[in-house]
Formats: structure tokens, C-alpha cells, sequence
């Protein structure tokens, strides 16, 4: 059996680098194709050495010079911007693990050269929906998502037919689950990236602490799945063991249950249609556990209830709310807003935002900077006031 040609677009990352260590675990069926980051040279030079892709690239066109001088002979750069893009032309799958609205042309480049696109970058769908709909439909293009709980949804629509009446969306609750808007007045950088269940980034994991990641997740389910705002609902769960349900029209609901472990997803989506030999996350079913569920505070975690309106509002309101929420979540980790700030920012630009029709990157790029334009004068006041 030929090995699968994998392409990872931010390998230096989360998932990036725990998709390696699926690769490692099935050497017979994969094998790494190109490796690409946004500036990490050391890293990805130490991952080149290991790996010996016969491309890699460095987003930061002037890190070019540096990762050169730390890569083996014959190792083809490619540096700035489209550079990790390109990439999708190399391999045959392609991991999408870069951070936040820059994984756009990632997306869609591997959409259009009709690879395989294992979707780890939320953002890219969310705003840039229209443009990724249409590259998507290219003949022999293919997305299967890596989000635990898209990956959980996917699996479940797999093993089951009939009519959905509705999916539902598992969150851990982050770190502040249960506090009150009084409480995290004062909340921390430190405390909000003290994730219970997860170990991710830290701007996913900030994501998290205020419910936005969750929000991010059913704007992609919309997409992903064709499913009205109507038909997705978000419940607490704080195990992080049952990844995400679908109810079918007859009352029977399908679940996917496992522990949290992200090489499970990332290995369903490089391997689909079959599935690893590797058991990520399985589970001791013999030992004493439970299973809770609550309904989302959305009083105090404002952004799930912003993405919520974002998507019914449609057309470019969920570019606006990306972009927003990247710009008050960058703020927020420079000490610059406070954590309550997050949700104020993305609510002032949604309020100040025209909704316009998304038919071109070039529109969706446009939405992206006017919006960022508006949170960063919102943080200003903020930080002016503070």
C-alpha cells in the first residue's frame, strides 16, 4: 500500500505536532510530504531534521536566510506570503493547523487543488464561508474536519441514517465554568489559558474561557453541515468525554464518546475512510465514572450568544466576529483589555458592522481589516478608560 503524502500547514503548533506523533504511529501509512509554520524557524528546522519533508515553508518571508542555514541539503524553502499555501500542491492530504483567519488561503488552495483538507483552522470556514462553499465543490476536493466535536458529529452521521432533527455541541466550560461576571472582573491571562481538560493554544484556550470557541464551532457545524442555527445546541459538559450528539427526527440520539485526546480526530481525518490501529483515547469502562450536563451561562459568557446572532445575520457578520474577537483576544493576552473587555469589543464591531455579500477572497479580506479596524479602536478606548 502506497503511503498517504501528508502536508501540515502549521506544524509547529498543538496540532500540528501531535499530528506528527500520529504519523510516528503508523509509519506503513503516512508519510510527511511539507512542513510549514508562520515563524517558528527553530522549530520547524528541528521538525524538518526529524522528518526529512522534502519541502517546507516560513510565512515570514524574512525568516527565509534562518531556516535555510538549519535545514539539510536539497531541502526546497518557500517563504512569505502564499508560501503555505503552496504547499497543498506537494502532498495528497492537507493538515490545516494554522492559527485564527490567516488559514484562509491554506483552506481554500487545498480545496481547489482537490486534496483532501483535514480542517483544523475553524476560522477560515466561519469567515470566509461563501469562498470556501464554492472551493469545496471542486470535483474530487474533500473536507473532513478535525475539531473533536465536528469530528464527533461527522462520525455519527457516518454510522447512522435518517433525518437529523438536531446536533449538539459538547463544551468543557473552560476554566471559568460556573463563576459569575462579578467574579471574573479581574481574571488573569495565567487563569484563563488554565484550560481543565485541554491542551491547546493560547488563543483557543482563551477561545474557551469565554464560550467564543464553542460559538466559532456552530458557525463550522452550520457549514459543515447544512444545519439551521435552529437544529444546534451547545450543553456544558466538563468531562470532555462525550464529544458531540446527534438526535435523529425518531428521538434516537448517536454519540461519539472518548477520552480527550486530539490524535484521535486528527488520525479519523488523515485515514478516512478506515481508521488507525492506534487507540487514542479509549476508555476504561470498567471503572466507576459519571457524566454531567448543564445548559451554557450565557449571561456571563457572552460570545457564544454573539456567534449565535453573527450567523443568523449571515453574509460577512461572521467575518466581522472573527476578526473582532482575534484583535480583542490578541489584547486580552498583551494585558491590554480585560477579560470581560473580549465580549464588549466583538459586540461594539458587530453593532458598528454593514453586512455585505462574501462572493471573493478579496471581500472577505476587506470585511477582516475594516473589522479589526473598528475592535482596535475599541480597545483603545477601553485601555484609555481603564
Amino acid at each position: 500500500m502506497t503511503a498517504t503524502r501528508i502536508v501540515i500547514a502549521g506544524s509547529t503548533g498543538s496540532i500540528g505536532t501531535q499530528t506528527l506523533d500520529v504519523i510516528a504511529a503508523a509509519p506503513d501509512r503516512f508519510v510527511v510530504a511539507a512542513l510549514g509554520s508562520g515563524s517558528s524557524v527553530v522549530a520547524l528546522a528541528e521538525q524538518a531534521r526529524r522528518w526529512h519533508p522534502p519541502v517546507v515553508a516560513i510565512a515570514d518571508a524574512s525568516l527565509a536566510g534562518d531556516l535555510e542555514a538549519l535545514l539539510p541539503a536539497g531541502t526546497e524553502v518557500r517563504a512569505g506570503a502564499g508560501a503555505l499555501a503552496s504547499l497543498a500542491e506537494v502532498g495528497d492530504v492537507v493538515l490545516n493547523a494554522v492559527v485564527g483567519f490567516a488559514g484562509l488561503d491554506v483552506t481554500v488552495a487545498a480545496l481547489v487543488a482537490k486534496r483532501r483538507l483535514a480542517l483544523a483552522n475553524k476560522e477560515s470556514l466561519v469567515a470566509g464561508a461563501p469562498v470556501v462553499q464554492a472551493a469545496w465543490k471542486t470535483p474530487g476536493a474533500e473536507l473532513i474536519p478535525v475539531d473533536s466535536e465536528h469530528c464527533a458529529i461527522h462520525q455519527c452521521l457516518r454510522s447512522a441514517s435518517g433525518e437529523v432533527a438536531r446536533v449538539v455541541l459538547t463544551a468543557s466550560g473552560g476554566p471559568f465554568r460556573g463563576r459569575t461576571l462579578e467574579q471574573l472582573a479581574t481574571v488573569t491571562v495565567t487563569e484563563a489559558l488554565a484550560h481543565p481538560t485541554w491542551k491547546m493554544g493560547p488563543k483557543i484556550t482563551v477561545d474557551s474561557s469565554t464560550l467564543m470557541n464553542k460559538g466559532l464551532e456552530v458557525l463550522e457545524a452550520h457549514e459543515l453541515f447544512g444545519l439551521s442555527y435552529d437544529q444546534i445546541d451547545v450543553v456544558i459538559h466538563p468531562q470532555s468525554i462525550v464529544h458531540s450528539m446527534v438526535e435523529f427526527s425518531d428521538g434516537a440520539t448517536l454519540a461519539q464518546l472518548s477520552n480527550p485526546d486530539m490524535r484521535l480526530p486528527i488520525g479519523y481525518a488523515l485515514g478516512y475512510p478506515s481508521r488507525l490501529g492506534v487507540a487514542y483515547g479509549s476508555l476504561d469502562w470498567t471503572r466507576s465514572s459519571r457524566l454531567d450536563f448543564e445548559a451554557p451561562d450565557g449571561e456571563t459568557f457572552r460570545c457564544l450568544g454573539l456567534a449565535y446572532a453573527a450567523g443568523r445575520a449571515g453574509d460577512s457578520a461572521p467575518a466581522c466576529l472573527n476578526a473582532a474577537n482575534e484583535v480583542a483576544v490578541a489584547a486580552f493576552l498583551d494585558g491590554r483589555l480585560s477579560w470581560g473587555g473580549i465580549a464588549e469589543v466583538v459586540a461594539d464591531t458587530l453593532e458598528a458592522h454593514n453586512s455585505t455579500k462574501l462572493v471573493s477572497v478579496q471581500d472577505v479580506l476587506a470585511v477582516d481589516d475594516e473589522a479589526r479596524s473598528v475592535a482596535r479602536r475599541a480597545v483603545d478606548r477601553r485601555e484609555r478608560a481603564a
